[in-house]
């Protein structure tokens, strides 16, 4: 034990939204009862990245006696899905009581239909897997994020794309955002944390023809390039009308070879 800086929460400021917990790449937080938690002192760093995304300035570091940083015990406590500490609620079961539901995690198999279901519901059957699916809410320990076959899409693509969920979605996890309206710097961040934390297996983008569209693509190759260098990225290029325009695979060490352009 040591006088350290740590993260301090105050309880009647504190609404339960969960966009500290997103931010928090230790997976120091969780939600208990509505409310954000320090699960245990030495998974803080104390340098206090969660600072600036609480809306309602809960979140404050403050010097006191604590354990010290253990970025081991971080590693195995994010290899095993962000788990609170005992008699804590964990905020990816979706049964927290808090602020938003939205940022509560769940993931779900998709529903076995027989033989004899008529055609039409087969054709309609949704291909989700996982919630939240916004990029914004899903935190980079989510257990749903671990070697999966990551698909980043631009929110207006599903509109366009008739068949989106057996075309792209089936076998992949799904983010979602809009590059003109999020802040992009905040998507590079957020990607780089998946990328180091879930080391995702593949990476599918699905952007929109417009040229606003194309920062989304640049921020998952910025951040692939940063944190995982050899990962595997492809860019689909959709129509305003629904049609597939492009798709160009970003392989591996693209900063490299873009470089030598």
């Amino acid at each position: 034990m040591a006088i350290r800086k740590i993260i301090e929460i105050d309880e009647e400021l504190c609404n339960g939204c969960g966009q500290c917990i997103d931010i928090c790449a230790e997976g120091a937080l969780q939600l208990v009862n509505g409310k954000a938690k320090l699960v245990r002192d030495l998974f803080c760093d104390g340098l206090g990245a969660c600072l600036g995304d609480c809306p309602t300035g809960a979140l404050t570091i403050v010097e006191r006696e604590a354990s010290a940083f253990d970025e081991h015990a971080v590693q195995q406590h994010l290899k095993a899905g962000g788990a609170a500490a005992p008699g804590h609620e964990k905020a990816a079961h979706g049964d927290s009581p808090c602020a938003c539901p939205g940022s509560a995690m769940r993931s779900f198999a998709r529903e076995e239909r027989s033989a004899a279901t008529p055609a039409p519901l087969l054709s309609a059957q949704s291909a989700l897997t996982h919630w939240p699916v916004q990029l914004k809410l899903v935190p980079a320990a989510a257990p749903f994020l671990r070697g999966a076959d990551i698909l980043i899409c631009a929110d207006c693509v599903p509109f366009a794309v008739p068949d989106f969920h057996a075309k792209y979605l089936e076998g992949r996890v799904v983010l979602v955002g809009c590059p003109k309206l999020d802040d992009l710097a905040f998507y590079r961040e957020k990607l780089n944390n998946i990328m180091d934390v879930a080391r995702p297996t593949r990476i599918t983008v699905l952007r929109m023809e417009v040229p606003c569209c194309g920062g989304i693509a640049h921020a998952v190759l910025e951040a692939r390039d940063e944190s995982a260098p050899h990962l595997p990225v492809v860019i689909h290029t959709i129509g305003i009308r629904g049609a597939s325009l492009r798709e160009v695979s970003e392989a591996p060490l693209a900063r490299d070879r873009r470089a030598n352009k």
